[in-house]
């Protein structure tokens, strides 16, 4: 079970997955197709990234739900946040980090469940 993710945001990741959840090679791969990868947004001395407008939206929303509720809920996420801050990064920025960690975990998860199902079948 991962923290912030509801019934509706798993049903989500689950249709986003589809039912060959190895095909997502890598966390990578996964956070490619829900549109979380951060495309290169530098000009001169700046160095910085932005989100990727593309990819399965509908992924990209449920991420986003499970790090809104842990910037809001969870301790650890919030000190994230907080150092973070203090760091100058804005709370997009952060974002985007945060979903990063999450695609991390969504992998992790999905094809732990899927292994799990499969050796059971």
């Amino acid at each position: 079970a991962l923290f912030g993710a509801g019934a509706d945001v798993a049903g989500q990741l689950l249709v986003t997955a589809g039912d060959n959840p190895h095909r997502l090679r890598s966390e990578a791969a996964l956070a490619h197709l829900a549109g979380i990868s951060p495309l290169p947004a530098s000009s001169g001395r700046t160095d910085r990234h932005r989100l990727n407008r593309g990819g399965d939206r509908a992924a990209n929303n449920a991420i986003h739900r499970i790090v809104l509720c842990r910037m809001r809920h969870d301790d650890r996420t919030r000190a994230y946040v907080a150092r973070r801050t203090a760091q100058g990064l804005s709370k997009k920025e952060i974002m985007r980090c945060l979903k990063r960690y999450v695609v991390r975990e969504v992998h992790a998860a999905l094809l732990a469940d899927f292994d799990d199902l499969v050796s059971t079948a």
